[in-house]
Parts: structure tokens; sequence; C-alpha cells
């Protein structure tokens, strides 16, 4: 009996093709977890793009502190182009 048991878990070792039997609601809370996993995948990627997007302007607005001034031409249109690209990113498009 010993050896039959022994034999039984060698079969199973060597036949173990990585799989597990579930039911239909474990299943159901795997999927759930997976698109739980892509969302947040796509939250964490759109939050690195809003970091790296405004980084830059940052840095540049402190890059010269003794001046008063900041010569900025066509600030409107760049600000608006800036607004769009945020919002993109933020909406996720």
């Amino acid at each position: 009996m010993e050896s039959q048991k022994s034999i039984n878990n060698c079969m199973k070792e060597l036949f173990d093709f990585g799989f597990t039997a579930v039911d239909e609601s474990e299943l159901d809370a795997v999927q759930q977890l997976e698109n739980a996993s892509d969302a947040v995948d796509d939250y964490l990627t759109r939050l690195d793009n809003l970091y790296n997007a405004i980084q830059p302007l940052l840095t540049n607005l402190k890059m010269n502190p003794e001046k008063e001034y900041i010569l900025w031409p066509n600030r409107l249109e760049k600000i608006e182009e800036f607004e769009t690209h945020i919002q993109n990113i933020y909406k996720g498009s």
C-alpha cells in the first residue's frame, strides 16, 4: 500500500501540467482580479505620463529664480497645447 502511495505521488509530480480545476465562481474572481490588475497598470502608466509631462515645466520655471520675470512668447497657445496634452493623459486617450 505504501508503494502505491509513493507511485501515485510520483505520477502526480510527473504529470503536473500546471493547471487546477476551479468552479465558475472561482474563475469569475480570477478574471475580476486580472481586470483590476489591468486597470491599475493603465492608471500607473497614465500617472507616469502626467509626471513626465509636468516635471519639465517645473524644472524650467525653477531655472533662474533670481529673475523676476519670465519671457514666454506665445504663452497662451503653448499653455493651451499643454492643457490639451494633460487632459488627454488624464482621459487615457
